[in-house]
């Protein structure tokens, strides 16, 4: 988490932003992000020189030679504020627009229609000083940073779109656990939060696969995959990975749900967050996700994609709104019994409403599923998460009950939780038992409640106990009537 005072510098450079005539919220973070970039690059510049300094090896920087000038360490320093603007328009910006060199690269296609917005030398020498006050040595602070700069977009998008809380991000990939070989995709990636997760959870766990030339070059090249159909958050993406030091990632313009949209069993990992607001036209549709859900809805079209995309045996863990897990609309059931009955359905994990405040109020459960092909799905563990950390209103303020810590310790020792009765937090649900009740996935329709006895007191008695009550109250008034009484007698004996 951002400490308050990391917070508050972020406020004022928000302000000047504000003040300065640039409104739009997803405007002002392109150009928060563009600066902030420009500073991680000549960080990471600045680290690499130390290393090959004290390995004595020769060094080919980001920068050439004759482009130092250009380092955010080097422009800041410039005499005036109108010296400064001139350099980071005219040199610095176009710099970094082609500075991947690949034309057919994420970062060179979503940055080639970038464009430089600050309006004026003094309102971008406010923000360059805030930022260069701002502590960003590590990717979580940087990670955190850019998570409280998204929370400031207020609304959600056009189609429905809306931040996914880091740490259930975080939560999500620690159950499916990426490993070196997989290749990951998030259809609707919005600012890549979940492949820039994925990467630091290999970067964690699997730090080796950094010695392995094949893993490196998979890590940088063919690992993440990432669809959106907002240019602005495409770029903001590409920018959040590769300071995440992913060098190439594979990032589309695209509607990942039309017909233009040819992927299939391609990809060992979903994690997703897809909009689920609205309907679209079914025109546009691919045909072959029609034939698994035939609907508008895009929350049960983008579980039909997700079962296309994967190989056999890659696995999903993506976020639904309630609806999904027990509508009763044919479209609705289709979908369940797919995964069902065709798949390996292995979890339903029930989050509470407030998870996406100030955004939505909407009730989702991330559902984790393997694709077969064949099958297998014996037992599904539910599990019903009460809180995740954060009030569960709008301010979302830190608090001490979460359960997240147990979701992933119980998850991965998952046998032991097959004696867990119904009226706990988690237990398991037989396939046959799902089948019953037409596939319904709600947690609500297999919980047992367990009611305790409450004895009460008899009328009589509780007409007896508020009476000798009311006894006692008329007496204390009586009493408060006598001491006010000799009060103001002694007071108007004095007055004479």
């Amino acid at each position: 988490m951002l400490t308050g005072e990391i917070r508050n510098k972020v406020d004022k450079i928000w302000e000047t932003f504000w003040t300065g005539g640039i409104t739009n919220p997803l405007t002002v973070i392109e150009q928060f992000t563009y600066l902030l970039f420009i500073k991680g690059l000549d960080d990471i510049e600045t680290t690499k020189e130390r290393e090959v300094e004290f390995l004595g090896i020769e060094h080919r920087g980001l920068f050439p030679k004759d482009k130092q000038h250009l380092r955010w360490s080097q422009f800041k320093q410039l005499g005036s504020a109108e010296e400064m603007y001139e350099v980071v328009s005219k040199e610095v910006f176009p710099f970094i627009k082609s500075l991947h060199g690949k034309k057919d690269s994420a970062y060179s296609k979503y940055m080639n229609d970038a464009m430089f917005m600050i309006p004026t030398p003094n309102m971008l020498s406010k923000i360059v000083d805030g930022i260069d006050n701002i502590p960003m040595k590590d990717r979580d602070t940087k990670g955190d940073l850019y998570e409280y700069l998204l929370s400031k977009v207020a609304t959600s998008g056009t189609n429905g779109q809306f931040r996914t809380p880091r740490h259930i991000i975080d939560m999500m990939v620690e159950l499916v656990k990426p490993t070196p070989e997989d290749i990951i995709i998030d259809p609707a990636m919005g600012s890549a939060g979940f492949l820039v997760s994925a990467a630091e959870y290999l970067r964690k766990h699997h730090n080796d696969l950094f010695l392995v030339q094949g893993l490196k070059e998979h890590f940088n090249n063919t690992m993440f995959y990432g669809n959106d159909m907002d240019r602005t958050m495409l770029r903001i993406g590409a920018m959040n990975m590769m300071l995440h030091g992913i060098e190439n990632p594979n990032i589309d313009y695209r509607d990942s749900l039309a017909e233009v949209n040819k992927d299939k069993e391609q990809y060992t990992l979903v994690l997703a967050n897809p909009p689920f607001k609205g309907s679209l036209d079914e025109e546009g549709v691919s045909n072959e996700l029609l034939k698994l859900t035939k609907t508008k809805k895009t929350e049960l079209l983008f579980l039909a994609l997700f079962i296309r995309i994967l190989k056999a045996g890659g696995r999903a863990a993506v976020i639904v709104p309630d609806g999904v897990l027990f509508g009763s609309s044919k479209a609705h059931k289709q979908i369940r019994k797919e995964i069902i009955e065709s798949h390996k359905l292995e979890a339903i994990i029930s989050m509470p409403s407030g998870v996406f405040k100030p955004y939505a109020g909407v009730s989702t459960a991330i559902i984790i599923f393997t694709k077969t092909g064949a099958g297998g799905t014996d037992n599904v563990w539910f599990y019903d998460m009460k809180a995740d950390g954060y009030s569960l209103d709008d301010k979302r303020s830190p608090i001490d009950q979460n359960d997240i810590s147990d979701i992933i310790a119980r998850f991965n020792n998952i046998e032991a939780e097959k004696e867990r009765k119904r009226t706990e937090q988690s237990f398991f649900v037989t396939v046959d038992e799902l089948r019953e009740n037409d596939y319904d996935l709600s947690i609500n329709k297999y919980k047992e409640i367990e009611y305790e006895e409450v004895k009460y007191k008899s009328p009589a008695e509780i007409l007896n106990d508020i009476e000798i009550l009311e006894k006692e109250i008329l007496e204390g008034i009586d009493h408060i009537k006598n001491q006010l009484g000799v009060v103001l007698y002694d007071i108007n004996k004095k007055s004479f």
